[in-house]
């Protein structure tokens, strides 16, 4: 016969390595409490909150809509656009400077329709 080994149970590969520290303010303290006695669980038991929070959290799948979209294309997009006023402006003023008398008037119209145009690019990719 096989003597049992006492102590804690071993766990082997399912041992966990990370920690996440969780802050409540009263309101939402309280919401747990509830979730916690919904389940017939007090919550100043130790040892009680981690596999509850554990159960609910990895024991649910996210679904498509819940995930937040890549933004780095939108980034990029509004990081180029920046770039594209930039230069307009250093051109609007060495155009100013070389010639004072010009009308700038008509390279705004430009810069605008530019702007205009990208901004209907970006949110076209976006949809």
């Amino acid at each position: 016969m096989e003597q049992r080994k006492r102590g804690r149970k071993r766990l082997g590969k399912k041992k966990r390595y990370h920690n996440i520290m969780l802050r409540f303010n009263d309101t939402e303290y309280d919401t747990l409490r509830i979730i916690c006695e919904s389940y017939h669980l007090h919550i100043s038991d130790r040892g009680v909150i981690s596999p509850l929070l554990r159960r609910l959290v990895l024991d649910k799948e996210s679904e498509e809509k819940d995930r937040l979209p890549n933004t780095s294309n939108l980034a990029y997009r509004i990081n180029k656009i920046g770039n594209n006023i930039n230069q307009l402006v250093k051109l609007a003023h060495h155009k100013n400077l070389r010639s004072p008398n010009s009308n700038l008037e008509n390279e705004i119209q430009k810069a605008n329709a530019l702007l205009q145009v990208l901004i209907n690019v970006t949110v076209e990719e976006l949809t």
